[in-house]
C-alpha cells in the first residue's frame, strides 16, 4: 500500500491473489470468528529436537537430581483459543506469589499490569489517528465515522454535496420545464376508456420522463461518490483532502464508475425478467390469468437472486476507486469481501438508506409542501395525479429542499460504503496495519489489537 490513501494496491491481499494459506503456516487471528490463526494455537506437533543425554545411563532408582536443585517443574500450558482476558492458569506457590506460578503476574486491579483497568476481558485501545478506530468496527462505530467525516472535513464534505446537488437539480428542473412537460400526457392512464394504443403511450412517457430524470441524477450520484470516497478515505488516517485534491484522485475512475453503476442495475433487471419470462410465455401461448400469476411469482422469486447479488457488489464502489481496478476486477472483489457476511453487510446498508431516506424526508416533504401552496394549482393540483404539467414555481421550491436533502444524504451513504469497506479488509486483511504507516504510526502492530465484540 501507498503511503496516500489511494490504495492501488490491495494492501495485504492483492486483487486476483490467492488467499491466505492457512493449512499450517504462522498467520495472523481471523478477526471475523475471533479465533486465534494456527500460530496462536498450543499442541501443533512442535519439531522433534535431538537429545542431548548420554546413551549409558544409570540403573533406574540408583541415581538423583543434583543436590539442592528442586525436581523440575513443566511450566502449564495456556488453554487452546486463549483470548485477551483469558486468566493464566493457577500454578503452585513460588517467587511471585502464593498460587501465582507466572512471576510476578498478580491479576487485574491495583496489583496487575498497567492498563488493564481492573477488568476482566478489558481490550487495549487501538490507535485512532482519524474518524475511526484503526480495528473492526462496530455498527455504531460505522455510521459515527460517517457522521464524524461530514463534521470534521465539512467544508470540503458540504462543497462537494451542495456543488454536486445545485448542478444536479437545475439540469432535472430545466428537463422537467423545458422537454418533459410538454411531451408528457399522462391522462390516458385515467381514463377507463382508453385504448390500449392511448395507455401504452402514456406509460412510455411516463418511462421516458422518469428514466431522464432518474439518469441526470445518477449522474450526480456518481460524481459525488467518486469524490466523497476519496475524502472519506483520507479522514480515515487523519489527513484532510480539498475540493479540488478529491477531483484530481476521482477523475480518471469516473468514467469506469459510471459503467459500474450502470452495469449492477442492468443485471438486477435482467435477472428479474429472465424470472418473469415463463410466465410471459404462458400468457402468450393463451393463458391469460396463469400466466401473469406465473410471471409475478417468478419476477417476485428473481428479485431476492437480485437483491443477494446486489448485496455482494455492493463494496465494488469504493474497491474500484481506492484500488483503482476496472470494473469485473471491482466486483470481483466486493464479492470476496463480502464472503460470509452477507447479512451484515446487508443491514448496515439498508440502515444507513433508512436513516438517509428518513432524514431526506424530514427536509423535502415541507418543501414540496410549500411548493404545493405557492403554485398556481395549489394542494389539489399536487395530488392530481392526471395533471403532468409541473409549474416552475413548484419546481424551484421543491428543488431546493432536494438539493438541501442530497447535501446530507450523499455524505451518509457514501462514507457508510466507505468504511464498511474498509472494515471488511480490516477483518480478512489486517488493513488497519497499512493506514497505520500511512498515518505515520511507526510501533502500531507490535501489540495485539482488540476486536469488537457482537460486531
Amino acid at each position: 500500500m501507498n503511503d496516500t490513501p489511494g490504495w492501488a494496491s490491495p494492501g495485504s491481499a492483492p486483487s486476483g491473489a490467492k488467499e491466505p494459506d492457512t493449512s499450517g503456516t504462522p498467520g495472523p487471528a481471523d478477526r471475523d470468528s475471533g479465533t486465534p490463526g494456527p500460530a496462536d494455537q498450543d499442541g501443533a506437533n512442535p519439531p522433534e529436537q535431538p537429545s542431548k543425554w548420554s546413551k549409558e545411563q544409570p540403573p533406574p532408582g540408583q541415581w538423583s537430581a543434583p543436590g539442592a536443585q528442586a525436581p523440575a517443574q513443566t511450566p502449564p500450558t495456556a488453554a487452546p483459543g486463549a483470548g485477551w482476558g483469558a486468566r493464566p492458569p493457577a500454578g503452585p506457590a513460588g517467587p511471585g506469589g502464593p498460587g501465582g506460578g507466572h512471576g510476578r503476574w498478580s491479576g487485574p486491579g491495583p496489583g496487575g499490569p498497567a492498563g488493564w483497568g481492573g477488568n476482566w476481558g478489558h481490550q487495549p485501545a487501538a490507535a485512532r489517528p482519524g474518524v475511526i478506530p484503526l480495528r473492526p468496527l462496530g455498527v455504531g462505530e460505522i455510521l459515527d465515522g460517517a457522521v464524524s467525516t461530514m463534521r470534521s472535513y465539512w467544508r470540503t464534505v458540504l462543497g462537494i454535496s451542495l456543488t454536486v446537488a445545485v448542478v444536479t437539480q437545475i439540469a432535472v428542473i430545466l428537463l422537467q420545464g423545458l422537454v418533459l412537460n410538454d411531451n408528457a400526457d399522462t391522462s390516458a392512464l385515467d381514463d377507463p376508456s382508453a385504448t390500449v394504443g392511448e395507455l401504452a403511450r402514456a406509460m412510455g412517457s411516463t418511462l421516458l420522463s422518469s428514466g431522464l430524470v432518474l439518469l441526470v441524477t445518477l449522474l450526480g450520484t456518481i460524481v459525488a461518490t467518486a469524490l466523497l470516497t476519496s475524502v472519506t478515505s483520507r479522514a480515515v488516517i487523519g489527513k484532510p483532502v480539498t475540493t479540488g485534491e478529491a477531483w484530481q484522485d476521482a477523475r480518471p475512475q469516473l468514467a469506469k464508475l459510471f459503467g459500474l453503476t450502470l452495469l449492477l442495475p442492468l443485471i438486477a433487471l435482467a435477472i428479474m425478467a429472465v424470472g418473469a419470462m415463463p410466465g410471459l410465455l404462458a400468457v402468450a401461448a393463451g393463458s391469460h390469468d396463469g400466466g401473469i400469476a406465473l410471471a409475478i411469482l417468478g419476477a417476485f422469486a428473481a428479485g431476492f437472486v437480485a437483491l443477494w447479488l446486489m448485496i455482494r457488489f455492493s463494496l465494488a464502489s469504493p474497491a474500484l476507486m481506492l484500488e483503482k481496478q476496472g470494473i469485473v476486477k471491482s466486483m470481483r472483489r466486493s464479492t470476496k469481501l463480502v464472503r460470509g457476511s452477507w447479512w451484515r453487510v446487508f443491514g448496515i446498508q439498508l440502515l444507513a438508506t433508512v436513516i438517509a431516506n428518513i432524514v431526506a424526508s424530514i427536509i423535502v416533504i415541507p418543501f414540496a409542501v410549500l411548493a404545493a401552496a405557492l403554485s398556481g394549482d395549489g394542494f389539489a393540483g399536487f395530488l392530481d395525479s392526471s395533471g403532468g404539467d409541473l409549474g416552475w414555481t413548484f419546481l424551484i421550491v421543491s428543488g431546493i429542499g432536494s438539493v438541501i436533502g442530497s447535501m446530507i444524504t450523499f455524505p451518509i451513504t457514501a462514507g457508510v460504503t466507505v468504511l464498511l469497506y474498509i472494515d471488511r479488509r480490516i477483518r480478512r486483511e489486517a488493513l488497519d496495519l497499512d493506514l497505520a504507516r500511512a498515518a505515520g504510526l511507526q510501533d502500531y502492530g507490535t501489540e495485539a489489537s482488540g476486536t469488537t465484540p457482537g460486531s
